[in-house]
């Protein structure tokens, strides 16, 4: 039986690590066993703040959303609750796109729902 010698794939484990570690401070970027460290709980941090990033982004179109309706006479929720009662399908992404890039065109979805000044 001949011994397993694990020396290729040991380095490219480690290599992976490294190579993921660049930029951070100190020993985070030189040393493999702080490296590692490091780069465990930034994967952890990526993989909760991409679920955060879209709680934030549906903060901000419902911000968007609000200031534009409040232009326009009524408010968010208002807006919101006049929409899905005349059957308006359009999400809060839109709506604020909507709101910023075509402040006219915003007016006329709240004048569809029957909300506006």
């Amino acid at each position: 039986m001949a011994r397993v010698k694990r020396g290729v794939t040991a380095r490219r484990r480690r290599k992976k690590v490294m190579k993921r570690a660049e930029g951070y401070y100190s020993s985070g970027s030189r040393c493999y066993i702080h490296a590692r460290e490091k780069n465990d709980r930034g994967m952890v941090f990526a993989y909760r703040d991409r679920k955060v990033k879209k709680r934030a982004f549906r903060t901000l179109w419902i911000q968007r959303i609000n200031a534009a309706a409040r232009l326009n006479g009524t408010t968010y929720s208002k807006l919101i609750n006049a929409l899905t009662t005349k059957g308006i399908d359009m999400d809060r992404k839109v709506l604020a796109d909507l709101a910023v890039s075509s402040p006219a065109g915003f007016a006329a979805v709240c004048q569809q729902a029957g909300v506006a000044a």
